[in-house]
């Protein structure tokens, strides 16, 4: 299995804290993808009509989520708060890293993605029996959409985890001025199925500049008309 994938794995697993035995149920119980996320977007305009970044709210699924938290909770009241979800937080930001965050963002007839800052305000909820992940995502540069506009795409490549946007309120604007508007379209949802029929080995073998999980992205357009 090549090192990248590996090190995919460990992010959504081994920060888990999970034994060999989960390990193997997981393994045995589907393909991929693995872990589900549901996705919601704020997009975030500066006083200039540009883009200045995204803010992320990622929602995993309840059966990583419940391996995500074990052994999270220090003083054992039952809740898990900020203090005590914040190395989680971490450790998935640290690892997002080397991932680009799932996050691409480029101009309209531009064939390279927007170069991304850091994190800001990162950390991590869990609440009826779910976790979600709160992160912003700032530009190296901003963008200003324009009448042609600017997407964004959120996948993973290796179709390891499955991204979604959520059905309610998916993607919002935040400062835009007027005459600007976010699209949310869907790829075509039995591409995803028969991709679940692949085994194991074809996505170990997929390379780390493959972009297999692209055909699989939700792809948000964001555009403006002129002043």
């Amino acid at each position: 299995m090549p090192n990248w994938t590996r090190r995919l794995r460990r992010l959504f697993l081994t920060i888990a804290l999970m034994g060999p035995g989960v390990l193997g149920l997981m393994g045995s119980a589907a393909a991929h993808p693995h872990v589900w996320a549901t996705v919601r977007s704020e997009i975030v305009f500066g006083p200039d009509r540009k883009i200045t970044g995204i803010k992320h709210a990622w929602t995993f699924d309840e059966f990583y989520s419940a391996m995500a938290v074990q052994g999270l909770d220090a003083d054992k009241d039952g809740v898990y708060s900020k203090e005590e979800l914040e190395p989680l937080a971490k450790v998935n930001i640290d690892s997002l890293k080397d991932f680009d965050y799932f996050t691409f963002v480029r101009a309209a007839g531009e064939d390279k993605f927007l170069p991304l800052k850091p994190p800001e305000d990162y950390w991590v909820e869990y609440g009826d029996t779910v976790l979600t992940l709160k992160f912003t995502l700032p530009f190296e540069t901003p963008l200003d959409p324009g009448a042609e506009g600017a997407t964004l795409d959120v996948y993973d490549p290796s179709f390891f985890v499955a991204f979604g946007f959520a059905e309610k309120d998916p993607v919002t604007i935040a400062g835009a001025p007027e005459g600007c508007a976010a699209k949310l379209d869907i790829p075509d949802p039995e591409t995803a199925e028969a991709a679940k029929a692949l085994t194991e080995s074809f996505f170990s073998e997929l390379g780390p500049d493959s972009k297999y999980g692209s055909q699989f992205a939700q792809n948000v357009t964001v555009t403006c008309e002129a002043p």
